[in-house]
C-alpha cells in the first residue's frame, strides 16, 4: 500500500508546487522617466534652489497606486516603485530645470554653505496618480522667492495626460506631466535671472559725543562796586 501511495503524493506535491509558482509571479519595478533634458553648459548660470518640495502623504511609499473610476485608490498588483518616488521627482525636476535654464547652478534644498540662490522654489505636489481607465493627473503649486525674500510668483498648476492603460503607460504619462511642470517652472524663472544686486545697508556710525562748549577765553572784567567812605558832606 505504501508503494502505491507514493506516486499519488508526488503528484499532489507537483500540483501544489505549480500553484505556488503561478501565485508568486515577479512584480515589475518602475521609475519615472526624466526624458532627455539638455546637458547645461554654463557653470555660472542662474542660481536656483529647488525646495523644500512637499509631496502628498499618499505618494510617499513604494506602492504604485491606481485611481479607480469612483475616485478611490488601490494598490497595483503587477508593479511598484523602484525606490523612493519623492527622490525620483526631485531629481527629475533638477535635471529638467537645469537643462531649460542652461545652468549648472540648480540644486536641491538644503543648499550647501555659501550657495547664494537668485531664486528659491517652494513647491507642493498634492496629486500625482492615474488608473487603467483614468488619465494621469498632476496638481501642484509653486512660489518663487527672490534674493530679497519677496514672493515674485505664485501659481497653482493642474496638468492631465492620457495614456494607453497599462501600468507602464501610466508611469510614462506621470513622468511626462512632471516634465511639463518643470518646463512651465523654467519659463517663470527666466525673468528673475537678471535681478539687481542687493544693496548693502550702510552701517550707522557711532554717535559722537558733543564737545563741551568752549569757555570764553577773554578775561573777565570785574564789575564795578560802589566805594563807601566815612566822609560826610556838609551843606551851608
Amino acid at each position: 500500500m505504501i508503494a502505491l501511495r507514493l506516486p499519488f503524493i508526488l503528484l499532489l506535491a507537483g500540483v501544489f508546487g505549480l500553484a505556488g509558482c503561478s501565485t508568486h509571479q515577479p512584480v515589475s519595478l518602475y521609475q519615472l522617466d526624466s526624458g532627455s533634458p539638455t546637458q547645461p553648459a554654463q557653470s555660472a548660470g542662474m542660481a536656483v534652489l529647488i525646495g523644500p518640495v512637499q509631496i502628498a502623504d499618499y505618494l510617499q511609499r513604494e506602492t504604485l497606486l491606481q485611481r479607480q473610476p469612483d475616485g478611490s485608490l488601490q494598490a497595483a498588483t503587477d508593479g511598484r516603485w523602484a525606490g523612493s518616488l519623492t527622490s525620483d521627482i526631485n531629481q527629475l525636476l533638477v535635471r529638467q530645470v537645469a537643462g531649460h535654464l542652461d545652468s549648472q547652478r540648480v540644486v536641491l534644498a538644503p543648499a550647501t554653505l555659501g550657495f547664494a540662490a537668485d531664486v528659491q522654489v517652494l513647491l507642493s505636489i498634492t496629486r500625482l496618480d492615474s488608473g487603467p481607465s483614468q488619465p494621469a493627473i498632476l496638481d501642484a503649486q509653486w512660489r518663487l522667492i527672490d534674493r530679497r525674500g519677496q514672493v515674485r510668483d505664485n501659481r497653482i498648476i493642474h496638468l492631465q495626460e492620457q495614456h494607453a492603460g497599462s501600468t507602464a503607460a501610466q508611469v510614462q504619462a506621470q513622468g511626462v506631466l512632471l516634465q511639463r511642470l518643470a518646463e512651465q517652472l523654467s519659463v517663470a524663472l527666466k525673468p528673475l535671472a537678471n535681478q539687481p544686486p542687493v544693496a548693502e545697508t550702510p552701517r550707522k556710525s557711532a554717535p559722537v559725543a558733543a564737545k563741551p562748549a568752549e569757555k570764553d577765553k577773554q578775561p573777565k572784567i570785574p564789575m564795578a562796586s560802589p566805594i563807601r567812605t566815612d566822609m560826610e558832606v556838609f551843606r551851608f
